[in-house]
């Protein structure tokens, strides 16, 4: 059985929390959100373990906790997260928390080559210990917290130092730290996107082919709808009207509310509040003159096309033969951005994001032949 977590939810306990933290010489961190629970989500929860504590900081508790970025931002203290990139992004969003010296356990894994990469699999996996996941989809917003839900947060990271000790003793027997670390800085670097609602984002949501012209500007109408009612709730949009539901509205294009009640996923009591205008929409698209057309992307030039599909293919090939994704050699877009400039040299290669110094010393002369022509595609 664990000690109980520290709970920090006043200024006076996280001024104290950040002064023992400053001493660490690396912390485990985690954060906790509510976005399946509501319109716009928001950081509710943030764990922090070092070796000594774990530590249960309540933002919503307290008003300002920006005492906590010299700690984050410090590159002499290194942070440890499972799946960082959304947890980076909530830090970012509603903090405006710079995070640095990054270590990522399931990318390590993937480094790896592991294939059980979930927290729970990798803690039973590489250390004996049961992690339950029954509290994965909790709304983390309601308070108080009850003590098995922040006993599970808890879980998400006391464990991550020692998985971290774990995954760096694997990596040095393999001779991947080095590549580890490129990897890493690669997939925890994002650039933050805008919130915003995009109100042609249906085109995600239209299979080409599947639906007509007429049918796409109801899906149209309906999506907008959609984002106004979940708004106008606090419910995130996909799951106040499912995707599944939203298409089938468009095939049944019902005249009346009554027929709204079929659909499956539909809740009942949003038709009864908002089945009107539902149908509403419906016969907007039905008589909406307005052109729609899917975009299409900009054609590649065949010698491109050509060059990508060569370095596709090596990718592959050298990903089966490491034992690991595709993704783990290179990214996609790095092999585009190759492919579009055709580098002459390997010192062409350092201004591509994705091709840092150990990518280029390793593959640097085989992506040069390739591009150029002379190298082998396997």
């Amino acid at each position: 059985m664990l000690p109980p977590a520290v709970t920090i939810d006043d200024p006076r306990a996280l001024a104290a929390a950040v002064q023992r933290l400053r001493g660490a010489d690396r912390i485990a961190i985690d954060t906790e959100s509510n976005s399946l629970h509501a319109y716009r989500g928001r950081t509710c929860l943030i764990q922090l373990s070092t070796p000594a504590e774990d530590l249960l900081i309540d933002p919503l508790a307290i008003a300002d906790i920006s005492a906590l970025a010299p700690v984050l931002a410090d590159p002499a203290i290194e942070k440890t997260f499972h799946a960082a990139e959304y947890d980076l992004i909530c830090l970012k969003r509603d903090f405006d928390f710079d995070v640095r010296n990054i270590f990522d356990t399931m990318a390590a894994a993937r480094v790896c080559g592991i294939q059980r990469i979930g927290l729970g699999n990798m803690l039973e996996d590489l250390l004996g210990v049961r992690h339950s996941k029954k509290h994965q989809k909790y709304d983390w917003a309601r308070r108080p917290l009850p003590e098995s839900v922040r006993r599970y947060a808890q879980v998400d990271t006391h464990y991550l130092l020692p998985l971290r000790a774990a995954l760096i003793e694997r990596l040095q027997s393999l001779d991947r730290l080095e590549e580890a670390r490129e990897y890493i800085a690669d997939v925890t670097r994002f650039e933050p996107q805008s919130e915003e609602f995009d109100p042609n984002g249906f085109w995600r949501l239209a299979p080409p082919k599947a639906l007509n012209r007429p049918e796409i500007a109801v899906l149209r109408e309906l999506y907008i709808l959609r984002d106004e009612l979940a708004k106008s709730v606090d419910h995130p949009p996909p799951r106040l009207i499912p995707n599944k539901a939203l298409l089938q509205i468009v095939k049944m294009q019902p005249r009346s509310a009554e027929y709204l009640y079929d659909i499956r996923g539909l809740p009942a009591w949003l038709v009864r509040q908002s089945g009107d205008e539902i149908v509403e929409a419906v016969k907007h698209g039905r008589a909406s003159r307005l052109p729609v057309k899917r975009p299409r992307p900009k054609p590649v030039p065949a010698p491109v096309a050509e060059r990508y599909t060569a370095l596709h293919n090596w990718r592959k090939a050298t990903a089966n033969a490491r034992g690991v994704e595709s993704d783990v050699i290179i990214s996609r877009r790095a092999l585009w951005d190759i492919a579009r400039r055709k580098p002459a040299s390997v010192a062409e290669l350092s201004d591509i994001c994705g091709l840092g110094p150990w990518r280029r010393a390793t593959y640097g002369a085989e992506l040069v032949a390739i591009v150029r022509g002379g190298g082998q595609q396997r």
